[in-house]
């Protein structure tokens, strides 16, 4: 199998992105799994239930064991609770979904109870994002333990047998695995994240299997005999992040002198309104992406829970961003560097080449500067940019996720805004999600995360570009269940029937 994006770590608790959870579903897995369509269901629990308002109680798989031999009991889920928090240095933190929960409770090995302080109805769907540990393997674990394999025992379908950073991982099947030994004996999963060499590498019959399949070989690849398609319409959006966090001169705006702006043009929404009418999503669709995405003016597509109706994706008009940016001052534009990754999402480097041009169409002199994955995050992550292209693939398929993550205002406390790298704020959005978190009754939570992400995205929070169609690619004699949440396991690849 070859993947488009790298691996940054095989700590299941390090880092939330799509390439880690696929690769954690392989070792570990969760209370709750995700079916193909992301909906939950058992796990390592087998039945949940709320037992009043505030607590939910969580019945588990027995029989199961850990890689190594362990057995699987309520210990180890509450020390995986225990240490997410805890990961030192994590880019973007699962404790998101471990905030809610105010005690846990052993009741026997295999049954466990959750306190929260409120009604919290998502517990269930949070708890699909955290894959449980074996706590005598972890409990004095490093990141660097997991990533070395030492500690990445789990209890999912595959051993890890060998870890090369940022080339491969080499996989023996679990054969004990409680959901059915893997179909495979063993599973090289590579990184190749060069688009042209990940396609070659398949009609070569170097790789039986990969995903990214790039825009500009479906054509070829549809009329190929050899080669069999496994394609769903995707929960990632790729979007522009802002920074909203300065008040004062943000680092790559300055007028077209090459000074500092103060204040800070971002923080003004009718320069990010301008930025979105001034990119033409239905080309970049079309022409980039080549109808291998929807363009989108929210998080998620139709048919998710949340998703707004009637909240089209923006349509490109350079008049009225001309106009916007003259009423906010800058009648002559400015200049801005967009920043990109060039080896993360499906033709990121090119579709942030498309927005600097159609930015300089309405005034604005616009650079792009494309970097690896790796230095890219980092960069983020210490908001270090003033605007950057990057994807957020939404866990549990409802609006609440991306809504916490990436536009609720940073909180430790609450775990929000854990991907919120431009420090976006708006004290009326959260309200909404505030009381959406307690709701217990589904159409009227519906509503309040409809409200949030409208009121969001008419603030221009941030820019979303379009929702990503999941392609995959495989040697004809394969069949492969395509995900709506693009993860890419082996669990999913069979022989065909």
């Amino acid at each position: 199998m070859a993947v488009g994006a790298p691996i940054t770590s095989l700590d299941p608790h390090y880092h939330q992105l799509s390439p880690n959870n696929a690769v954690a579903d392989m070792i570990f897995d969760a209370l709750v799994n995700r079916s193909p369509r992301d909906q939950g269901i058992p796990g390592l629990a087998t039945s949940w239930r709320a037992v009043d308002s505030t607590t939910w109680e969580f019945k588990l798989r027995e029989g199961v064991r850990f890689h190594n031999g362990n057995a699987f009991t309520a210990d180890d889920v509450a020390f995986t609770l225990a240490r997410v928090p805890r990961v030192p240095n994590s880019p973007s933190s699962f404790a998101l979904y471990t905030r809610p929960i105010t005690a846990v409770e052993i009741v026997d090995a295999h049954t466990i109870r959750f306190k929260t302080a409120t009604p919290y109805p998502l517990l269930p769907t949070d708890l699909a994002n955290l894959r449980i540990i074996d706590k005598e393997t972890a409990e004095n674990a490093t990141t660097e333990d997991f990533n070395a394999g030492r500690a990445a025992q789990g209890t999912g379908p595959w051993r890890v047998v060998e870890h090369r950073n940022g080339d491969r991982i080499e996989f023996a099947a679990n054969a004990q695995y409680w959901g059915g030994a893997p179909a495979f004996a063993r599973v090289t999963y590579r990184m190749i994240t060069n688009d042209a060499a990940r396609t070659a590498a398949l009609l070569a019959g170097d790789v039986d299997f990969i995903d990214q399949v790039p825009t500009a070989d479906l054509a070829r690849l549809r009329r190929e005999q050899r080669v069999v398609l496994s394609e769903t319409v995707g929960l990632r959006i790729i979007f522009l992040g802002l920074d909203h966090s300065r008040a004062g001169a943000t680092p790559f705006i300055t007028d077209n002198d090459g000074k500092p702006i103060e204040p800070n043009p971002l923080r003004d929404v009718r320069v990010r309104r301008a930025l979105s009418l001034g990119i033409d999503r239905a080309a970049i669709a079309d022409r980039v992406m080549e109808g291998a995405a929807t363009p989108s003016g929210q998080f998620l597509p139709a048919g998710s829970f949340g998703h707004v109706p009637d909240l089209a994706a923006p349509r490109v008009n350079a008049d009225e961003a001309r106009r916007l940016l003259t009423e906010a001052g800058f009648p002559n534009g400015f200049r801005i560097t967009l920043h990109s990754p060039n080896d993360r999402y499906i033709n990121d480097a090119r579709i942030a080449q498309a927005i600097g041009q159609m930015w300089t169409r309405i005034g604005l002199r616009t650079s792009v500067e494309a970097q690896t994955w790796a230095t890219f995050v980092g960069r983020a992550a210490r908001t270090e940019l003033s605007a950057w292209l990057i994807g957020w693939g939404s866990s549990g398929g409802e609006a609440s996720n991306p809504l916490r993550n990436l536009v609720a205002s940073i909180s430790r406390e609450k775990g929000w805004g854990a991907s919120n790298r431009g420090h976006y704020s708006n004290p009326r959005v959260d309200a909404l999600v505030d009381r959406a978190m307690v709701e217990l009754d589904n159409p009227r939570r519906e509503t309040l995360l409809r409200e949030a992400t409208q009121m969001a995205m008419d603030d221009v929070g941030i820019i979303p570009l379009h929702i990503q169609t999941n392609i995959w690619a495989m040697r004809r004699g394969l069949q492969h269940e395509a995900r709506a949440d693009e993860l890419t396991r082996a669990q999913d690849v069979r022989p065909a029937r």
